[in-house]
């Protein structure tokens, strides 16, 4: 699914985010930023330890905050670390989920990035249903376009069918003009 909202390309994605090509991959990582499971594992995997040695010298980095590093071996030129949990495997609520969409965006502007790849936001080990994530990422992420951004595309990337599904549904309902 593409859309085109204000001039930025939203794409409702189904696939691993390690495999996608953009300037930027979000990770959802906890405060210590330690890259152990998870979207944080798959990209530690993916693209090399060298990430994780790179994010740790930042830590603890708080809910709410973002930093971006080099990408290893990722299609990428940037990994957003954009903390969802204080330490590994912590149930969250969707107020973490948005703090976390806002400083992932937040950064990606201070980076002057045109691409970025979200996945599910807390929808791991955090606990918060696909629908809920969804719903929020893209309410902070309609924002953060109406506001004004060198964003020219945005990939939500659903390793499953539900999440993709509700990456969909939700972009449906508030990006459509």
């Amino acid at each position: 699914m593409d859309v085109v909202y204000k001039g930025v390309r939203v794409r409702v994605l189904r696939g691993d985010i390690t495999e996608v090509e953009a300037e930027a991959v979000v990770n959802p990582a906890n405060s210590l930023l330690i890259m152990g499971g998870g979207v944080a594992g798959a990209i530690r995997r993916r693209g090399g330890a060298e990430i994780e040695e790179e994010a740790r010298r930042h830590a603890p980095l708080p809910v709410g905050e973002a930093i971006a590093t080099g990408a290893g071996g990722l299609r990428a030129r940037w990994v957003i670390h954009a903390p969802t949990m204080r330490r590994p495997a912590m149930r969250i609520g969707l107020q973490n989920v948005r703090k976390a969409m806002r400083a992932a965006l937040r950064c990606a502007s201070d980076l002057k990035a045109r691409s970025i790849a979200f996945p599910g936001l807390g929808t791991g080990v955090g606990g918060v249903a696909a629908a809920d994530a969804a719903e929020v990422m893209v309410e902070e992420l309609k924002r953060h376009i109406d506001e004004g951004t060198p964003l020219r595309e945005v990939l939500l990337i659903g390793f499953d069918e539900e999440l993709q599904g509700a990456f969909k549904r939700a972009v449906e309902r508030l990006l459509k003009l």
